[in-house]
């Protein structure tokens, strides 16, 4: 057991997202590891899809919880999981600061393969404030092995550690999975970028054809964006839009389903925790190679990638799917074994507090 003490800096639920759920699983799992844990939620009340983009509310939100700095002082270890462009790391300055300042340890848990991009594309100024602010780290955590060098124009890559996501363990209790026809599910906040209105698309493509099939969706939406996806969802049949899960809502969406589909562009894209709760509930994968998913995904062994944003191509794979049902149990069992084998929750926790007691 240990008695040091950890801050935790960044976005937990609502509204629920990759970062948001992985930083409020981490926390229980070291405070059942005996670390002390105090929270400073940097959380918007609202799904937010200009992540990155400054405007005055964020600003005053942010403001707010930087009051919370002082926190800094009474802990031993600082745990941020900062955003990955120029705002997305600055509005953690004053807790890098303090940090600093007081010889803490600093963790640096980064969620996506965008940092690295992002800081090619600004501004002098604007790369020596991040690097003087990223190289205060003293450990810095990526999802994958591909994601490394989004912290090495900062970090040391003996300091680097990878950490992969994970799926909870209450998604796999008593599950029974049907495999006589394509189930399409598809779990994420509804963004552009994170493939929604590709995917509808697909699905339109696939019922003017005659071909059959059921379909499930789950995520939080902006009224923007439902502006676009609601008029689509009304042109499908046999579609359901299961607005945002959680808990046993959650885990009836995966059981119910056996092909899991997310088409993402997303500039910010790590390693979805979806896939591997998809993966963990034995569903065959369709998706694309944004961001660290190449790391956890075989095309043709765990599912299928296919281009990003080409409608039809997404369509043309669903529609192979419904054509051949048996590789769906076949693939979607064997993610189950692959699932247990490398992302379990012990896995995860296991390997997070080694890095904190390191």
């Amino acid at each position: 057991m240990t008695n040091k003490k950890i801050l935790i800096v960044g976005p937990f639920p609502e509204p629920t997202t990759g970062v948001s759920l992985a930083n409020q699983v981490a926390s229980k799992l070291l405070i059942k590891a005996g670390f002390k844990v105090t929270v400073v939620n940097t959380s918007l009340s609202e799904l937010d899809e200009k992540l990155g983009s400054f405007s005055f509310k964020k600003l005053w939100h942010n403001l707010k919880y930087n009051t919370a700095a002082f926190k800094v002082f009474s802990n031993d270890i600082l745990y941020i999981t900062p955003g990955q462009t120029f705002f997305g790391v600055l509005k953690y300055a004053l807790f890098i600061g303090v940090g600093t300042l007081s010889r803490k340890r600093i963790i640096t848990h980064i969620h996506g393969n965008h940092l690295g991009t992002a800081y090619e594309q600004m501004s002098s100024v604007q790369q020596r404030i991040v690097h003087y602010l990223m190289s205060k780290t003293t450990t810095g955590i990526v999802l994958s092995q591909s994601l490394v060098a989004n912290l090495t124009p900062f970090l040391q890559p003996k300091v680097i550690h990878v950490l992969p996501n994970f799926a909870e363990e209450y998604l796999q209790e008593n599950i029974t999975k049907t495999y006589t026809a394509p189930r399409f599910i598809y779990l994420s906040n509804l963004m552009e970028e994170k493939g929604i209105l590709v995917f509808l698309k697909a699905l339109k493509i696939l019922q003017d054809k005659g071909v059959p099939f059921h379909a499930q969706i789950g995520g939080g939406v902006t009224a923007e964006m439902w502006s676009q996806v609601n008029p689509l969802l009304l042109t499908l049949k046999n579609t359901d839009y299961k607005g945002v899960v959680r808990g046993k809502e959650k885990k009836e969406l995966f059981e119910w389903g056996n092909v899991f589909v997310l088409p993402t562009y997303y500039a910010m894209e790590g390693q979805p925790i979806s896939i591997l709760e998809a993966m963990a509930t034995g569903s065959l994968i369709v998706t694309t190679t944004q961001g660290g998913i190449v790391d956890v995904i075989e095309d043709g062994k765990h599912g299928f990638f296919v281009e990003k944003q080409e409608v039809e191509g997404l369509a043309a794979k669903m529609e192979y799917l419904v054509n051949n049902v048996s590789s769906i149990k076949e693939i979607g069992e064997g993610n189950v074994n692959y699932f247990n084998e490398n992302f379990t929750i012990t896995a995860f926790s296991e390997r997070l507090t080694n890095i904190f007691k390191s």
